[in-house]
């Protein structure tokens, strides 16, 4: 069986508590470490990929076999609808570009030297070419499953991929190039 978008959903019996513990263990460390990557602290991180496994089950019919993506999707959404609700009510905590959390002996984009340049780059960026970058670079997804994530096609993920690294390194070297200095033609004066 399937759905609109031919992504295949498992029949109600196999969608009960055995299913949900494991895709909860298998997927929970990645759901919660792209909260880490995008709220201000832990706490809310955690408080975020609990919602968006309350969702899976409350939504367990429509979650593909293959997970992550559309954890991530949810994740994404609910990231969104707190933004709005932000901005009707500023005092909430606010969200930071916290895409840079470290955690020692991690693995992958966090690990490599020049994080701050790329942390300053980024933040230059829209929050559509933060994200695709985020979603292929530090969640390592491939462009599909960005595309779930964004709910887009392939090619238009892979599009705004291409154009959001083109930026990042447009915005990268923009960051590394010295500041220019002008140079002044001086002749000797005459009148000395």
């Amino acid at each position: 069986m399937s759905n609109q978008s031919g992504v295949r959903m498992g029949p109600p019996g196999r969608r009960g508590e055995d299913w949900f513990t494991r895709m909860y263990i298998a997927e929970y460390g990645h759901v919660l470490m792209y909260g880490q990557r995008r709220l201000a602290d832990a706490d809310a991180a955690a408080e975020l990929a609990q919602e968006v496994f309350v969702t899976a089950w409350r939504r367990r019919r429509e979650v593909p076999d293959h997970s992550l993506p559309w954890l991530y999707g949810v994740a994404r959404r609910l990231l969104a609808n707190e933004r709005r609700a932000r901005r009707v009510a500023p005092d909430v905590s606010p969200l930071t570009d916290a895409d840079f959390l470290l955690q020692v002996g991690s693995s992958g984009a966090d690990t490599n030297v020049g994080v701050a340049d790329i942390r300053a780059a980024m933040v230059t960026l829209s929050d559509l070419d933060q994200e695709i970058l985020r979603l292929v670079g530090w969640e390592e997804l491939t462009v599909s499953e960005a595309a779930q994530v964004l709910g887009c096609t392939r090619t238009t993920a892979a599009v705004r991929l291409h154009r959001a690294r083109r930026r990042l390194n447009a915005a990268m070297s923009h960051e590394a190039a010295p500041p220019v200095q002008r140079l002044m033609l001086v002749s000797p004066r005459k009148d000395l």
